[in-house]
């Protein structure tokens, strides 16, 4: 009696097993499947997030750039973190390290050091984020999208215009920063217009440096040593953009020169086309900052849901053949102002003939 209690007592614990075991079966792969899909859910709830690397807000354009970017970004559906890091390479380091360990989808950059921050590329590809070099290239790394304008374009339109004022006579170059990729493609289209002349004798350049950070401080000492070095005997001058030129200007102010020997600048600062105005600057370059931005923003978007950016050229940064798009500016001088900057409502007419300060 007592086996055969045995007997049946370990069959019912094996038909509770057996019981046991077809639930665990069935419902494991319903749980498993549930927390994917619910993962899911809210990965399709949450937005896009692109990082905005900048390098200053100090000049006039750069918190348009800024602004214009966030409100590009924002009207596309996504988020956008920005980051300043005052002219500073190190800090920029730091900082694009605290926009990829915040789970950006895309990082753009506007390089401070085109060389240092190629180190930011490698970071973010680490972490499987695009990069995008905005306005200035990342040099010497695997970028995955150069946006700008064509800046060796933008040296051209300046020593045109000049040219055209000043066919021949001495000319004095006053560049941006020599760690700015930017300032170097500015000053080959410069020269690709002047090396004719150069040649042909027709005009000489009796100055030539770079301005350390594009500071207006270091463009008046570098103004004020070309005149010296020529005993004032300047015909022309062409600047790596309008805070440089207002340096340049400043200097020739100092020795009666102003509104007699021409600058060119670029950038299109309220400064810069009040000067035209005046007459102490001959030229800027117009560059809608607005486009720019808006353009960026898109390539951001579509980078980071996957999709192709159609560029319309390629840029060799050192390392590589980068994807470019490159945007046209425009020549500004006071025969075309109003129809330019003023009519885009770059900057507002009372503002660009405001009277300067007795």
């Amino acid at each position: 009696m007592a086996t055969t209690l045995r007997k049946v007592g370990l069959w019912i614990l094996l038909f509770l097993l057996m019981i046991l075991t077809a639930c665990e079966e069935e419902v494991s792969p319903k749980n498993e499947k549930k927390e994917p899909e619910n993962e899911r859910v809210a990965d399709s709830g949450d937005k896009l997030k692109i990082g905005f690397s900048m390098d200053t807000l100090e000049e006039e354009r750069w918190p348009r750039d800024r602004d214009f970017f966030k409100e590009a970004v924002e009207s596309l559906g996504a988020d956008v973190m920005i980051r300043e890091a005052r002219g500073d390479d190190s800090l920029q380091i730091v900082h694009a390290e605290t926009l990829i360990s915040a789970g950006v989808d895309v990082l753009v950059i506007v390089p401070h050091n085109a060389e240092a921050v190629a180190t930011i590329v490698n970071k973010a590809h680490n972490a499987g984020i695009k990069v995008i070099s905005y306005d200035r290239l990342v040099k010497n790394s695997s970028v995955d999208l150069y946006i700008s304008f064509d800046n060796e374009l933008v040296g051209e339109l300046q020593a045109k215009a000049i040219t055209k004022l000043v066919p021949k006579g001495k000319y004095v170059y006053i560049g941006g920063a020599n760690t700015d990729n930017n300032a170097h493609l500015l000053k080959q289209g410069v020269f690709n217009v002047l090396q004719p002349l150069i040649d042909k004798g027709d005009i000489q350049i009796v100055y030539d440096q770079w301005s350390e950070n594009w500071t207006p401080e270091n463009a008046y000492a570098n103004m004020q040593a070309a005149l010296k070095t020529n005993n004032n005997e300047i015909d022309a001058v062409i600047a790596g953009n309008d805070g440089t030129a207002s340096g340049v200007i400043k200097a020739l102010e100092a020795q009666g020169l102003a509104n007699k020997i021409p600058v060119a600048g670029q950038d299109a600062e309220l400064a810069a086309a009040q000067r035209i105005v005046q007459g102490t600057q001959a030229v800027t370059i117009y560059k809608p900052i607005k486009t720019l931005a808006y353009e960026a923003a898109k390539a951001a978007i579509k980078m980071a849901e996957g999709e192709t950016v159609k560029t319309n050229r390629k840029m060799n940064n050192g390392k590589l053949e980068i994807p470019s798009l490159l945007l046209t500016p425009i020549a500004v001088d006071k025969n075309n102002i109003d129809d330019t900057i003023i009519a885009d409502g770059f900057h507002q007419h009372d503002q660009v003939y405001e009277k300067p300060a007795e």
